[in-house]
């Protein structure tokens, strides 16, 4: 296998990209930014200066992860998902002179292993959103997503659970805090706020 960059993308010659990657036209890998082996970068797709993504990540169309954000393996990003990176976002400061880079102090959205974001949502950094969560298209995130979560709405909130397989789980009856995935039978237990994975 081999990194896979179309002729329009632009790739940073300081930036890493794993074996079997591919970067679609229009993409912008800056300085810096590193990608594990087997990620999908989609059209017009924007990963910043820094940036840390791990194996078999999928950032659909138009998505923009501005740093420090750091994706974890198998994450996926919907189209025009946005990570925003500055908590009080301001062109100028007080006294009206541009910021730059400098200016500013830079924080990050979190993903970990499995997650997904919805299309056009938004995570508003810091936040940090948990393993094999889900964000449904539309929301935006304001606050840390536990894992397993499904959320939804403006500002996001838990409306579920779902399981690895993406699928929404389903209380068993008769097992207060017992989950179940109708997919896979993969079971859960949940306990203060939180969902654990059976071994």
């Amino acid at each position: 296998m081999s990194v896979r960059i179309q002729p329009t993308a632009q790739v940073d010659e300081t930036a890493t990209l794993g074996d079997g990657t591919t970067v679609w036209d229009l993409a912008q890998i800056r300085e810096g930014a590193r990608l594990g082996g087997g990620c999908i970068v989609g059209r017009g797709a924007y990963v910043g200066p820094g940036v840390r993504i791990g194996d078999n990540v999928k950032l659909q169309n138009y998505a923009l992860v501005y740093e420090p954000a750091v994706l974890e393996d198998g994450v996926f990003v919907g189209p025009a998902a946005v990570f925003t990176n500055d908590y009080f976002p301001r062109s100028v400061d007080p006294r009206g002179k541009l910021k730059r880079g400098g200016d500013w102090e830079a924080v990050a959205v979190t993903v970990a292993e499995g997650a997904s974001i919805g299309a056009r949502s938004v995570c508003v950094a810091p936040v940090h959103i948990g393993r094999w969560a889900l964000v449904a298209a539309g929301a935006v995130v304001t606050k840390d997503v536990p894992d397993f979560a499904l959320v939804a709405g403006v500002p996001a909130r838990r409306i579920g659970w779902v399981g690895r397989a993406g699928v929404r789980l389903v209380e068993r009856d008769g097992e207060p805090g017992t989950w179940e995935c109708p997919e896979t039978g993969g079971r859960y237990d949940e306990k203060d706020g939180q969902l654990v994975e059976r071994a």
